[in-house]
């Protein structure tokens, strides 16, 4: 059956739509077939780079949210990715237990997999004790966590939060930071990755030779980790 992948991280700024793109970009560039769900009222990153795989999502609308379950369901050869938007974690939250999702999910052997993506701060810490709390075993981890501020991440190693997730399987990659200039002009292109990484000097705000370089080693080492994960 299928695979739901919701990319998630309650605290804004994270790289939550960076990492959805780079999924979306994996299964695309790996023939991995999948249907997006975007649920950024205001400015969807799905719907924005990738709008032929994606559709928009109400978070706070149950029958809007049960189209992921259905869409799974009836379509199992197809993989799910989700891009939560900041905030998002309470409707999905209450959506998942009102509507006994994680129940229905193990009947119909549907894998949901959270890619909980992190800063080095304590905030991201906290928050990932608590979704913990919350669910436990029932979903599957991928802890992401993103060099987007630091590439240390001693808080998260010595708060006991990240052995108590490796206790529940869960996984790790990193994401490097990629040179700020790039992923500027990435999104003032409305560049997916794929045509960042191979398009030559057409828009206004061109990727010049090295940092189309810049961009596919950056992809590269963050293919190599999400295929150590598996999607």
């Amino acid at each position: 059956m299928s695979t739901i992948h919701f990319v998630g991280g309650e605290k804004g700024g994270v790289g939550k739509s960076v990492v959805a793109r780079l999924l979306a970009q994996y299964m695309i560039d790996h023939e991995l077939p999948f249907i997006g769900f975007d649920t950024d009222k205001s400015h969807g990153s799905l719907l924005r780079f990738y709008s032929d795989y994606a559709a928009a999502t109400i978070i706070d609308d149950y029958e809007s949210l049960d189209t992921i379950i259905e869409t799974a369901s009836a379509q199992p050869e197809q993989r799910i990715l989700v891009d939560l938007a900041a905030q998002t974690h309470q409707p999905l939250a209450r959506w998942l237990d009102e509507s006994g999702v994680l129940d229905l999910a193990e009947e119909l052997g549907i894998t949901i997999c959270y890619w909980n993506v992190m800063d080095s701060g304590k905030d991201c810490v906290d928050l990932l004790d608590k979704l913990l709390s919350q669910f436990g075993t029932q979903l599957n981890y991928v802890l992401v966590q993103n060099q987007v501020r630091d590439d240390q991440f001693n808080i998260l190693e010595h708060s006991g939060v990240k052995d108590r997730a490796l206790a529940f399987d869960a996984k790790v990659m990193t994401l490097k930071r990629l040179h700020a200039p790039v992923m500027t002009k990435v999104d003032s292109n409305s560049y997916s990755f794929w045509a960042a990484k191979n398009k030559d000097t057409e828009s206004s705000y061109p990727l010049g030779l090295l940092e189309r370089q810049r961009m596919k080693i950056w992809l590269n080492h963050a293919y190599s980790e999400i295929s150590n994960i598996g999607v």
